[in-house]
């Protein structure tokens, strides 16, 4: 047992969509040394669906209980579970979205939000969510980053990013119609995506990250032969960027961005919409891909694929990309709490 540790960060681990992979995934995230070295776990859920998910991995947890009254940061050991005993595992069927599931999930990232809210948590991590299941659990949901904001009382930007080892992807637009894009492009939107991911990456720990700018149609519009974009919109935001000292380029091609960043270019890529972005990341990565929430005060993170149901209860789910988003969260809220203990 690890020796407590008042400055190893309390990490608030939401379970997901139990009709999935995540009840497997939490589990196996749990047993890892390498995690339990740099965090204190708290996983949120019910207690029957991690210990259905440890005996699908074949794992047996040493992940005592901890009452949903108690403040997460009296965790002296490596992790603790907050059983709020809200579901029973035998009613619901592997691979199916349902209502439950996405009532579950949804309970279950609203506490890890509020503890981190109130200061009870560092950061906030969730395996994989089904967006099926969360509509049919609440009919308004729209995506992470709406419900995020409106638990976490966020009022500024927020926007999503997907993290590949050190490379970083932003989106100006994400889960709207493709052919609703080119309308909400402004100079605007644009720049406040770039300042927002300048921003999130220093706090992730760039000194200076350089990111490349996509544009929107191909060859970048060819000089306005296919489209204007590029030249109204896109190249005076990444200018503005420039101007206030960000180091921004483009727009380039996005057949070819993504080339130049794989090969250390750049540390990031900001796109015009949502799979301009996620095709090339997750070819690149899909097991090791990881999604981050920024613009909240506490670091959010999860694996950037999805709840895998067509492989769910066969214990054969990679914790790759689950692994990797709870050592970022780690590490983003490691160098946070240094940097309060600073000032």
């Amino acid at each position: 047992m690890t020796v407590h540790d008042p400055h190893r960060p309390v990490i608030a681990l939401a379970m997901g969509d139990p009709a999935g992979i995540s009840p497997e995934l939490t589990a196996k995230l749990t047993c890892l040394d390498e995690v339990r070295a740099v965090a204190r776990l708290l996983v949120i859920g019910d207690r029957r669906v991690f210990d259905e998910g440890a005996r699908i991995a074949g794992l047996t947890p040493d992940l005592p209980n901890l009452s949903p009254s108690t403040d997460p940061r009296s965790i002296a050991g490596e992790a603790a579970f907050m059983d709020l005993g809200h579901l029973d595992p035998a009613t619901i069927e592997r691979g199916v979205a349902v209502k439950a599931g996405g009532a579950f999930a949804l309970e279950n990232y609203r506490r890890a939000l509020v503890l981190a809210r109130e200061g009870q948590a560092d950061a906030v991590c969730f395996t994989p969510f089904n967006k099926k299941a969360m509509r049919l659990a609440r009919p308004q949901y729209d995506d992470e980053i709406a419900f995020s904001a409106e638990i976490a009382g966020l009022k500024t930007p927020a926007s999503e990013f997907n993290v590949l080892d050190k490379l970083w992807n932003a989106r100006v637009t994400s889960h709207i119609a493709l052919k609703d894009v080119a309308s909400l492009l402004s100079v605007e939107r644009i720049h406040r995506a770039l300042t927002l991911t300048n921003a999130c990456m220093r706090r992730a720990g760039f000194a200076t990250p350089r990111i490349a700018v996509a544009g929107l149609n191909p060859h970048a519009g060819d000089g306005g032969n296919f489209g204007r974009e590029e030249i109204d919109i896109i190249e005076p935001a990444v200018q503005a960027g420039r101007a206030e000292g960000i180091a921004a380029e483009g727009p380039f091609p996005a057949d070819t961005v993504f080339l130049r960043a794989k090969g250390g270019a750049f540390d990031a890529v900001l796109t015009m919409y949502h799979d301009q972005g996620q095709i090339a990341m997750k070819l690149m990565g899909f097991d090791r891909g990881v999604t981050i929430l920024g613009g909240f005060p506490f670091p959010i993170c999860t694996p950037a694929h999805g709840t895998a149901y067509d492989i769910a209860g066969q214990g054969i789910a990679s914790v790759g990309a689950s692994r990797a988003a709870v050592l970022l969260a780690a590490e983003m809220a490691g160098a946070a709490r240094i940097g309060d203990r600073a000032a």
